[in-house]
C-alpha cells in the first residue's frame, strides 16, 4: 500500500536504533530544509523536437534574466549556460536584512552537422527557445586500406 508521507520520513523511525535525537537525523533534516536548497542544483528542463531541416529546444530557465544566459556551440555541443548573483539588502526600522544567492548551472546537448551561423534563440516568459538547423551531412567517399 502507498502512503503519502515521503520516503523519507516514513522510515526514519526504523534505522539507527530508532534514536530520536541522532545526530545523522538532525543534520538530514537540518541541510534538507528549504532554506538550503541551493540555486545551483537546478536543473535546465528542456523540451528538444526534430522536424525535416532544424531541432526545436525550448529549455525552462524560470526567474533568470536574459542578461545572465549564455548559449555556445563547441565542437558539436551545444551548451547553455546560466550564473545569477542577487544580492537583496533591506532596511527597515531597527531590522537589516541582507541576502545573496549565487549559483550557476548548465545543460549540454550534442548536435552534429548543424549550421552554426544560422541558429537562432529567443527567450520570453521564462522560456528560452533555439531553433538549430541542420546541414547536409557530407556523404565522406569510402578508403581502402591494403593490408600489409
Amino acid at each position: 500500500m502507498f502512503s503519502l508521507v515521503p520516503f523519507t520520513r516514513r522510515n526514519a523511525g526504523l534505522t539507527k536504533g530508532n534514536d530520536f535525537w541522532s545526530m545523522d537525523k538532525f543534520f538530514n533534516d537540518f541541510f534538507n530544509d528549504s532554506f538550503f536548497s541551493f540555486q545551483g542544483n537546478i536543473p535546465v528542463r528542456a523540451d528538444v523536437r526534430e522536424t525535416e531541416n532544424e531541432w526545436l529546444i525550448d529549455a525552462e530557465l524560470p526567474g533568470v534574466d536574459k542578461k545572465d544566459i549564455q548559449v555556445d556551440l563547441t565542437d558539436g555541443y551545444l551548451t547553455i549556460s546560466v550564473e545569477r548573483n542577487n544580492e537583496t539588502n533591506e532596511e527597515k526600522d531597527n531590522y537589516i536584512r541582507r541576502e545573496r544567492t549565487y549559483g550557476s548551472f548548465k545543460r549540454c546537448f550534442y548536435v552534429d552537422d548543424v549550421k552554426e551561423d544560422e541558429i537562432k534563440a529567443s527567450y520570453k516568459d521564462g522560456i528560452l527557445s533555439l531553433t538549430v538547423p541542420k546541414a547536409k551531412p557530407e556523404k565522406k567517399q569510402g578508403v581502402k586500406i591494403d593490408i600489409q
